[in-house]
């Protein structure tokens, strides 16, 4: 039974009451609220049972509040090259603020260079649940004029993204979206799923293979940690190994793996 659409906006409303789930897109939180609903859960543990699945996909991975409003008035302050030092160390400091970036930096150097070699030049991407992963930009080995689109569910950090692209002059795009019921349209070389699978399986085990069977691209980089967020290993390279070839396994795709001190990464040629 489907719930009235004003009992769907009160209790995203509700959630939306806390500031951290506020610059969360509406797409993905009234989905989460209609689920909510079909299990039955009404009031706060409703509202709960939401943020706790937002946490989970998301909001974990914030080390600390980001400031875009700071962010951005730093980025007009800064050249317009990318390559230059200073927009590189703003580059590397906002980049330590997400868990999943903060991670890669130590591997920064030579993450992309080694994975997307096969593939590079790379002439455009595709960015799914992207994070801060295109502050990375100037580590990746691009053609020039190369097009970068991306998308995350935080409206925030897709408009800090937009001005970002902007300034350094970069064709790119940055949008908010909802993988767990949207598939990108934009075509590309290659798409990113950087340590997002694991995210996206909270909301349905169902989506990455979907994904990367309907997205529009030709390669897909795919990531997993190595460590848990709390910095423990717990077996992690070789679950996620198992568990991404199992994904893919009835798939006449072309897997590359590549290995890292805190990641574990595979290009998918399809």
């Amino acid at each position: 039974m489907n719930e009235p659409e004003d009992r769907i906006q009160s209790l995203m409303d509700d959630v939306y009451a806390n500031s951290k789930y506020r610059s969360i897109t509406p797409s993905l939180v009234s989905d989460l609220c209609r689920e909510a609903f079909s299990k039955g859960l009404k009031g706060k543990s409703a509202v709960k049972a939401v943020r706790n699945k937002l946490h989970q996909v998301g909001g974990a991975y914030f080390r600390r509040k980001m400031d875009y409003q700071e962010a951005e008035r730093e980025l007009t302050n800064l050249p317009d090259d990318l390559e230059s030092e200073q927009a590189r160390q703003f580059c590397t400091q906002l980049m330590q603020v997400h868990a999943s970036t903060a991670e890669r930096l130590t591997i920064l150097p030579t993450f992309f260079q080694t994975c997307l070699s096969p593939i590079a030049p790379v002439r455009s991407i595709l960015d799914l649940a992207c994070g801060l992963t295109p502050l990375a930009l100037s580590w990746m080995p691009l053609a020039k004029g190369v097009s970068y689109q991306c998308c995350d569910i935080y409206l925030d950090m897709i408009r800090f993204l937009q001005s970002f692209f902007d300034h350094f002059h970069i064709n790119g795009t940055a949008n908010p979206c909802n993988l767990g019921s949207e598939t990108p349209e934009a075509q590309a070389q290659v798409a990113f799923l950087l340590k997002s699978i694991p995210c996206l399986e909270q909301l349905d085990k169902a989506i990455p293979l979907r994904l990367m069977e309907q997205i529009r691209t030709e390669h897909i980089l795919v990531s997993f940690p190595v460590r848990s967020l709390g910095g423990q290993k717990k077996g992690m390279p070789g679950f996620y190994r198992n568990h991404f070839l199992e994904i893919v396994t009835k798939k006449h795709w072309t897997v590359q793996e590549f290995t890292f001190p805190t990641e574990l990464a595979f290009l998918v040629s399809k």
